[in-house]
């Protein structure tokens, strides 16, 4: 029972931590735009979407040249 007395504050302690990591995020600007971050793993490291760069087509490179 005596653990308790330590238990419960250090709880309390580790939400109030908690809550103020999650105000200062929101705080800064670090749940803004969701949307570019999760679209960010399609970009290139130059910053160019790769679905949207031209490959070439892999049955006109196969077909002999006449």
């Amino acid at each position: 029972m005596d653990i308790l007395y330590l238990l419960i504050p250090l709880s309390v302690l580790l939400v109030l931590m908690i809550v103020g990591v999650f105000g200062w995020a929101i705080n800064n600007g670090q749940l803004d735009d969701l949307e570019r971050e999760g679209g960010r793993i399609f970009e290139d490291a130059d910053g160019v979407d790769e679905n949207q760069v031209s490959k070439p087509d892999p049955v006109q490179e196969s077909r002999p040249s006449r």
